[in-house]
């Protein structure tokens, strides 16, 4: 029996939606992926559902890069309450504790959050979205089963502390992809002599995408109404991602010989061993990596698609 075509038009482009508070940023991935009629969707990096801000969502052939983009650093602006903690780390969840909280300084403050810059071991919350022989960890901490993570290596490069009150700070922080906000703001009001949970978190800056170019929900259903040409607007090029990696020209042959996973040689040279491919034309063509001497190797090279 031949594989049956999958329904939706081949859209390729990404989207930075700013994602709503209370909502999994799958239901966001699969709504948007339903207003562009899209055959093939994917995001860059789940928010929790009490996040906002920045969720790149890739369409069509853009979906190649989404694990490069899921790699990239990010920037969030986060809110903690002290003196309670709950079972999630967020208010979210339930409150498992309550305790006093110290007189807090300025100083006093910018000297813990400095002890927390740089690179470091962190163990994943239970609530998160990690799976435990195929079942995500925070179905299983609502069933009050605890299972041991393995702690990983993440890094803060930047925390700036934009305000805070008797029981409560904010701060920007810039990180490392697979770092838990939550657990860093836990850890954070630990040093500070008390506990603490998120009451506010958005992501402000992802992969290189920035709240400026995201867009609301209901704006990108408006511009459905006026049809799929000013939809389409929306859409921001794939070769756009990625803004750091060096770019290359191959011409038509090397083209074919790329598609078919082949390895081709070319005269230019690049310090970085991950490039984007271009066509003679200058169409983007995908992504690759090349040794010292100039072989390119195909690693995410777009196929030919028909028009929608």
């Amino acid at each position: 029996m031949g594989r049956r075509n999958k329904k939706g038009r081949n859209i390729t482009g990404i989207i930075v939606i700013d994602k709503p508070k209370g909502r999994t940023s799958n239901h966001v991935l699969q709504q948007i992926k339903r207003i562009f009629d899209a055959k093939k969707a994917g995001h860059t990096g789940s928010l929790d559902p009490l996040a906002t801000g920045v969720l790149p969502i890739c369409l069509g052939e853009a979906t190649k890069v989404s694990q490069y983009l899921l790699d990239g650093d990010k920037r969030y602006e986060v809110t903690c309450k002290l003196g309670v903690t709950t079972d999630s780390g967020d208010s979210d969840g339930n409150v498992i504790a309550e305790m006093p909280i110290p007189e807090l300084s300025e100083r006093f403050l910018n000297r813990v959050l400095h002890s927390f810059l740089g690179q470091q071991q962190q163990v994943p919350p239970m609530y998160s979205a990690l799976k435990f022989q195929g079942q995500p960890l925070y179905k299983l901490a609502r069933q009050g089963i605890e299972i041991e993570r393995k702690a990983r290596t993440v890094n803060i490069y930047d925390i700036i502390l934009l305000s805070f009150t008797l029981d409560s700070f904010t701060l920007e922080v810039k990180c490392s992809k697979g770092t838990y906000i939550r657990t860093l703001v836990e850890d954070i009001s630990l040093s500070l002599g008390t506990g603490g949970h998120v009451i506010a978190l958005r992501r402000i800056e992802s992969a290189g995408y920035v709240m400026s170019q995201a867009i609301l929900i209901e704006s990108v259903e408006e511009k459905a109404e006026e049809g799929i040409f000013a939809l389409d607007k929306l859409l921001l090029p794939t070769d756009q991602a990625l803004p750091n990696w060096p770019s290359i020209r191959v011409d038509d042959e090397q083209v074919l010989a790329l598609r078919r996973g082949q390895k081709v040689k070319v005269d230019q040279e690049f310090d970085s061993a991950q490039i984007k491919l271009f066509d003679s034309l200058g169409c983007f063509l995908g992504l690759g990596e090349m040794s010292q001497s100039g072989i390119i190797s195909p690693k995410r090279v777009f196929i030919e698609e028909d028009s929608p």
